[in-house]
């Protein structure tokens, strides 16, 4: 007989009343760390922003607990909540992307992959956009697209900086050619908030891939990053097939591109919202950008004379 049977025997003849009772641990108070396995009591994890207080490793965060890190309290205001996703092309694959939606819509309480709302961060006014990864990967789809495209518009017009947290697979397989529409279309919608003299501030987290990279992910006026997150555009075995070369073991992460000048900085999660601030105060008082000249009067040939003569 072993020593665990022979401890399991010893207790089934004690009294019940003499059992020792086991206690019940709700669930949610303990979080185990990724990095270092070390347990966390819940609570004081999330007020270090779900960064390990012994390692330092930055835990998945989504997009609910994004918005409560980074904007003040009472001030967040959604915006296009009533756009929903459709399925255009009536895809399927092991099951019909319809039913895929339901089910993910229904297990995360999001309609969709991203988070847009206007909110003040450190009492500064700013639009901001949060991708979720639980829903289908984060992955870019019409309503991501439509979403953070309305978003960057409404804040050219009201001319309040936009911050973009980036968490995405990259485009949505399931919308197609549709899906890949969306990179073009937050890109112009980008480049007139540009023209307009107005920040954009992407933050890529763990994962930023794919079609996101190749899009607003990197068009950004001061690109920020987290440590140790996966950020590129292909899978790194594609890119090792392709090239027939080995890659460095810290390809495709915040600190490799840093140091290759894909990005601006790598800022932890907790000097995030501060670090956010200070760059919006730098940039705040910009004057709005002139309006535009008309072709006519670009073209010497065509100028009234009056104005090619300066006045006495």
């Amino acid at each position: 007989m072993s020593l665990f049977d022979w401890f399991a025997n010893r207790r089934k003849s004690e009294p019940i009343s003499q059992q020792r009772q086991e206690r019940e641990i709700a669930d949610g108070l303990w979080t185990k760390c990724e990095a270092c396995s070390v347990l966390a009591y819940t609570k004081d994890l999330r007020s270090n922003d779900m960064v390990c207080l012994e390692c330092n490793h930055h835990n998945r965060v989504f997009s609910d607990e994004r918005i409560r890190q980074m904007i003040d309290a009472n001030t967040w205001m959604p915006l296009d909540e009533q756009v929903f996703p459709t399925d255009p092309l009536k895809f399927r694959d092991r099951k019909q992307y319809c039913d895929r939606l339901r089910e993910t819509q229904d297990k995360t309480g999001l309609v969709d992959a991203v988070q847009t709302g206007m909110g003040q961060l450190e009492s500064l006014p700013v639009a901001l956009g949060v991708m979720d990864f639980r829903f289908m990967g984060g992955s870019m789809g019409s309503v991501v697209g439509e979403k953070i495209t309305r978003l960057i518009e409404r804040a050219t017009w009201e001319r309040k900086p936009v911050v973009v947290v980036c968490a995405s697979g990259g485009a949505r397989m399931q919308e197609g050619m549709l899906s890949l529409m969306q990179m073009a279309k937050i890109s112009g919608a980008l480049e007139r908030h540009q023209d307009a003299r107005l920040l954009y501030i992407p933050v890529l987290t763990h994962p930023t891939t794919g079609g996101v990279t190749a899009s607003f992910a990197m068009l950004g006026d001061i690109i920020l990053a987290e440590p140790k997150a996966t950020i590129g555009f292909a899978g790194r075995r594609v890119i090792e097939q392709t090239l027939r070369e080995k890659l460095p073991d810290d390809f495709q992460t915040s600190e490799y591109l840093l140091q290759h000048g894909f990005v601006d900085a790598i800022v932890p999660r907790t000097q995030l919202k501060k670090t956010l601030a200070q760059l919006i105060r730098l940039h705040q008082f910009l004057p709005p950008a002139p309006p535009p000249v008309p072709l006519s009067e670009t073209l010497d040939s065509e100028r009234p004379v009056s104005r090619l003569i300066p006045s006495n």
